[in-house]
Parts: structure tokens; sequence; C-alpha cells
């Protein structure tokens, strides 16, 4: 039983200039977002104060994290620690609370519970956090050219790079508009988008590699279409199940995971339409050929189609 049509013949590239158009509208758009508005970090960036409580029954997090917004504490989030007695609570800066107000306050809105540490997170080790994210991604991004220019082609490599650099701005760009907390969590969803991203475009680029090999008489066009049109049952797959699992995560994952979901559902379908879209179109448009990515002396084992 076949789920999709295994022989689409989707002009992809005839839309190529639509769809660069619509990227470079989404990504204008996301980057006045981020201009406009700013991403609105959670505290594992902004420091703060993280206190570690214990309590003899299992901690209702829904409950405590509504007993700590009615003592002042909006931003308070609230996560199981260890074990389901055991609880992490962050909290923004109060510079208007001693140590012993704030550790009273807390003992107001967990009455039951023991308080295990309290500690202050100042904003500089957020801002190392911050930078240490940046630079991840940096590195990541220059590594991936690197492997990409290696093993296939440089104009594939500044592709993939610009479709690597086109995601992670959009999704920036919504947390940004919509004001969503972008923490830790969320700085991992972005990560390993790109890395989700990078599998689905490095299939495309070897399955065009083998049909410049098998095809001699198509244009490097109609080889990334085909290309596309080949892989694209099993990226609708792998994308759909991979969406499936994460919406779930979603909606039953509860508060603290709802950045990292979100991430990553915005990231797949992005990271899906630009490794169709973007690397593949992108490297047509900056002169992919058979000769750079097949050694001359190379000319048997082709049809002639």
């Amino acid at each position: 039983m076949e789920f999709f049509n295994q022989n689409t013949q989707i002009d992809f590239m005839q839309q190529k200039k639509h769809a660069m158009l619509f990227s470079i509208l989404l990504t204008l758009i996301s980057c006045s977002a981020l201009w406009i508005y700013g991403l609105n970090f959670g505290l594992d960036f902004t420091g703060g104060t993280q206190i570690e409580l214990v309590s003899p029954k299992t901690i209702a997090v829904d409950a405590l994290r509504t007993r700590l917004k009615s003592q002042g504490f909006p931003d308070a989030t609230v996560q199981i620690y260890g074990t389901a007695k055991h609880a992490m609570v962050r909290l923004a800066n109060h510079p208007e609370l001693t140590q012993e107000q704030l550790h009273t306050k807390i003992k107001q809105s967990a009455p039951h519970y023991q308080i295990i540490r309290l500690e202050f997170i100042g904003p500089q080790v957020g801002r190392a956090l911050l930078n240490n994210g940046i630079l991840a991604i940096i590195v990541s991004l220059l590594a991936t050219m690197a492997y990409i220019a290696l093993r296939f082609e440089l104009r594939f490599a500044v592709s993939a790079a610009i479709s690597l650099i086109h995601d992670p701005v959009l999704i920036l760009g919504i947390f940004a508009f919509f004001q969503l907390e972008f923490n830790l969590v969320a700085l991992a969803a972005l990560l390993t988008i790109l890395g989700y991203s990078l599998n689905d475009t490095i299939v495309v680029y070897d399955r065009i590699r083998e049909n410049f090999r098998l095809f001699n008489k198509k244009s490097p066009a109609e080889i990334v279409n085909l290309s596309i049109n080949q892989t694209l049952s099993r990226t609708i797959m792998t994308s759909g199940l991979t969406l499936l699992v994460v919406l779930a995560l979603c909606l039953l994952g509860g508060e603290t995971l709802r950045g990292f979901s979100i991430a990553l559902i915005v990231g797949i379908v992005i990271g899906t339409y630009s490794s169709i879209y973007v690397a593949g179109a992108l490297a047509v448009v900056l002169g992919l050929d058979r000769t750079s990515l097949l050694p001359k002396t190379k000319s048997s084992g082709t049809l002639q189609v």
C-alpha cells in the first residue's frame, strides 16, 4: 500500500522565483520582528533566582505555579527535578526583595515544601550562555559548509549554508513576533532543526549527484527537479511523522517543553520547505552543472535521456 505517488512530476524549478521571493519576504518580516520586538529571553539568559524544593507528596506543578504567580511571581517557571517530589523553580530578578524576603514569600507560596537550595544566577552567566549558543550555531554552519564542499561542490555548500541560515532566522522571527519565551531549551531546538534540515538537504544533494551520472542529456534544472520528486515521498513521510510526535509533545508536554516543541514544529515545516525550494533551487541559480560534480574522465554508465 502506497501513501504517496512514487513518480510525482512537480515542476519545482518553474516555481523557484516565486519561492525565492516568498523566502526573502519571510526573512525580511522575521528580521523586522527581531529588530522591533526583540527576543523574549528566559531566565537562562537574563539571570534570576533558582530554588530547589522538595515535598513529602507528589508535586502538582500547575498548582505550585499558580500559587507563585499569586505571590507576585508572574514569570515563575516550575519543572520536576529528578523525582516527582522534587521541583526546580526559576524566578526573574526581584531587586526590591532581599534574600530573606524572597525566602519568606516562597514559603508562603509553598508552605508544605522544604527549600533545599536557593541561589542567584547573575546576568553575566546568561550572557555567556547566549554567546556560547551563537558560537555553536556559527561553528556548525562553517563545519557544514566545509563538509558539503568536500563531499559535493562549493555551490552546494553555499546553497546549504544560506538554507540553514534561512531556517533559524524565520524561527527566531516567530519567537520575537509572538513574544514566546526563548530559553536554553528553545536554543537546543534551534540547533536540532539545523541538523534536521541539513539531513533532508544532503538526501536531495546525493540524489542530484547520482542522477547527473545516470542522465547525460538532462539540464541541471531537470536533474534537480527529478531528484526532488524522487525524494519527495520520503521527505513528506519523515517530516509528517516527526511533526505528529512533536505536536503531541507540544500539547501534552507541559509548559516547560512548550518553547522547545513550538520551535521544532516551525522548524520542521520551514526545514522541509527550504530543503526543496531554497537549497536545490539556489544551487541551480548559482550555476550548478555536470562538470562541477563529476570527473570529466568518467563518462561511461550514463543514460542518453
